[in-house]
């Protein structure tokens, strides 16, 4: 198994269980993608033969779940350090150009918010990502499910949601990059040992050179549910878009219910227009998930419900910052505007939404996260 791992040098020690020391040499990337000046990213380059005899030949027994990258496995070092390794599947909707992405994102930024990366692995055609262990897994398997959901109190959203807001400012305006993420949800936010959450899966995130605000893309590919309409439906993004599908999240948090498929319940509305309804008749507490009878406090389930309207409104240049969402949590005297009418849903489906994010097989211009689309 792995026990070690450093990147100190140009040559990077690693440590076998049985005491074997061997040298490998870091990666370094040059992304062609992103811009015309290449991002070099050095990172230790971990040799198959230790990862499989880590993940015991990437066995079913080792496997933690499956995304639209390909399956994730559990491995660890021998001082019982946990580690998961994402595998690329050759069957999968992103490739080596997402792969090479978010190797070169994640490794350029740190910060307590976002998942860390030890390593990744070119050989034998397989494709792998090391990365530090999320103990309890990501946010929608707990949000979603209707025993797990009972356990997160009012307190542990509330630092959840305080926790993503601080991971996406940093991307937005504190990093060395000013990355947009373009696919942020909740099965993409996983929770260490404490429950703090940690954003994850930068395949299809974005930098912005310095005096940028936007782009524009033909290659649409993200989470229907979490899509900005603009994005969507234009191929525009910037941190605005973001920003909606951060408040898309946090009413997804505050309900316990998904955006997408909410229409199909008893509400015939989008989560959306519902939760701006409620506001408009001064009944947003109706909002909550009734676990949290006994734990919310209602002023700040109120400005959680508030600012969540505000990130989600049809028009980008009426959404609030990640700074000043960061800002408007930690106020409790700061006067909110008023939200206008959020954006129609767009993609709504009829079954549980995949935790993934892979591109449609659809030949058109614009290559979108779909399943089950119902017309408008």
């Amino acid at each position: 198994m792995l026990t070690h791992i450093s990147n100190q040098n140009k040559n990077s020690q690693v440590y076998l269980a049985d005491g074997l020391q061997l040298e490998t040499t870091p990666i370094s990337y040059h992304d062609h993608v992103q811009r015309e000046d290449s991002l070099n990213v050095d990172l230790p380059m971990i040799p198959l033969i230790w990862i499989r005899h880590s993940t015991n030949n990437f066995s079913d027994f080792c496997k933690l779940g499956e995304g639209g990258f390909g399956p994730v496995y559990k491995g660890n070092l021998e001082d019982g350090t946990d580690i998961a390794v994402k595998r690329l599947s050759k069957t999968s909707g992103q490739g080596l150009e997402e792969f090479k992405n978010e190797v070169v994102f994640i490794a350029k930024l740190q910060h307590r918010n976002l998942v860390r990366l030890l390593g990744c692995c070119f050989e034998e055609n397989e494709k792998l990502l090391i990365y530090e262990y999320m103990p309890n897994s990501s946010l929608d398997s707990h949000l979603f499910n209707e025993e797990k959901r009972k356990k997160i109190d009012w307190k542990l959203r509330l630092n959840i949601i305080n926790g993503i807001a601080k991971g996406l400012l940093y991307l937005h305006e504190d990093s060395r990059l000013r990355v947009i993420h373009r696919d942020l949800k909740a099965s993409n936010i996983l929770l260490d040992q404490d429950m703090n959450p940690k954003i994850s899966d930068f395949g299809l995130a974005r930098t912005f050179e310095k005096g940028q605000s936007e782009d524009n893309t033909r290659r649409v590919m993200g989470t229907y549910g979490y899509m900005a309409p603009e994005y969507a439906m234009e191929g525009l993004y910037s941190v605005k878009s973001d920003v909606f599908s951060f408040g898309v999240l946090l009413l997804e948090i505050i309900c316990g219910k998904k955006n997408s498929g909410f229409h199909l319940s008893e509400h015939g509305q989008s989560l959306l227009v519902y939760s701006w309804r409620l506001w408009c008749e001064g009944k947003s507490l109706e909002l909550l998930d009734p676990t949290l009878e006994k734990t919310y406090i209602a002023n700040e389930a109120m400005k959680c419900i508030h600012i969540g309207l505000l990130c989600v409104q049809e028009d980008a240049v009426d959404r609030p910052t990640m700074s000043m969402v960061v800002v408007m949590l930690a106020s409790d005297r700061m006067a909110l505007p008023n939200p206008n009418h959020p954006a129609f849903s767009v993609g709504r489906k009829t079954k549980e939404e995949e935790s993934t994010s892979k591109a449609s097989k659809d030949p058109s211009i614009n290559e979108v996260t779909l399943s089950n689309i119902l017309p408008r």
